[in-house]
């Protein structure tokens, strides 16, 4: 049986398990386990597979994301610029073992928000600037948008929230949520930028999915903004994760 799983700390309900799980059933997929391994102290990390060689892939959440390099052997192109990794891919060869970090939440924000561009979404505002963001950052410079970063302090960001107007939010019609603000069960929660300066040219993005409509999407929605969750996103890098995994050298 080989093995595949996701580390992180704490680890509650997993979109990842359920996903894969459900993967496996539908397409007779019957030789691989996937499974949770919260680990408290990332140092924890080598002992997983060290004397297991099921091992053959990872997938890392908070709070290891970049801090998981460190026992990497080799990170891909977008995984080396980010500083951080979603996905790992193990090889065993005469009793060494390779690492190699890639960041297919990059795939999933890019091939889920491609299809939503206009012309005039050029700029955007990005709200928060944490590990979830780090993928953000990539694709819209690979899409050639650029981005301001809002945050509470000008220490963490471009603009603080409390310098939100109209002359710039009219001028950024994409904006991003990478904070954890309306997470469930949290759900009455909302980033605080000026909604009235929100209509119809306007496109929100929020990175989490749970619940489906965020008080930050419905706010927008209400203003007429095109508005997305992160679903899709999640997806697109799930499957994407399999197919590294899955790769014929």
């Amino acid at each position: 049986m080989k093995k595949l799983g996701l580390i992180g700390y704490p680890l509650g309900h997993s979109f990842s398990k359920k996903y894969y799980t459900e993967k496996f059933a539908k397409e007779h997929i019957k030789d691989i386990d996937y499974d949770l391994y919260p680990i408290v102290d990332i140092g924890n990390f080598p002992d997983l597979f060290a004397n297991d060689s099921s091992f053959y892939g990872f997938n890392v959440t908070i709070p290891y994301k970049q801090s998981v390099v460190s026992f990497l052997n080799e990170l891909s192109e977008e995984a080396q610029e980010m500083d951080a990794v979603n996905c790992i891919t193990i090889k065993y060869n005469d009793g060494t073992v390779h690492l190699k970090g890639y960041n297919t939440d990059a795939y999933g924000f890019e091939n889920s928000i491609r299809p939503l561009l206009a012309l005039h979404h050029t700029r955007a505002l990005v709200l928060g600037n944490g590990g979830a963001a780090k993928a953000v950052f990539y694709s819209l410079k690979k899409l050639g948008i650029s981005y301001k970063i809002v945050s509470r302090s000008h220490t963490n960001g471009d603009i603080t929230y409390s310098e939100l107007n109209k002359e710039i939010m009219d001028s950024h019609p994409i904006i991003i949520n990478c904070s954890p603000l309306g997470t469930f069960p949290n759900i009455d929660e909302a980033p605080d930028i000026p909604y009235e300066f929100i209509g119809k040219q306007h496109l929100l993005y929020d990175l989490i999915y749970n619940p489906e409509e965020t008080l930050f999407l419905r706010r927008g929605k209400e203003n007429g903004a095109m508005i997305k969750n992160g679903y899709e996103m999640l997806l697109l890098q799930a499957e994407r994760n399999w197919e590294i995994w899955n790769a014929k050298d």
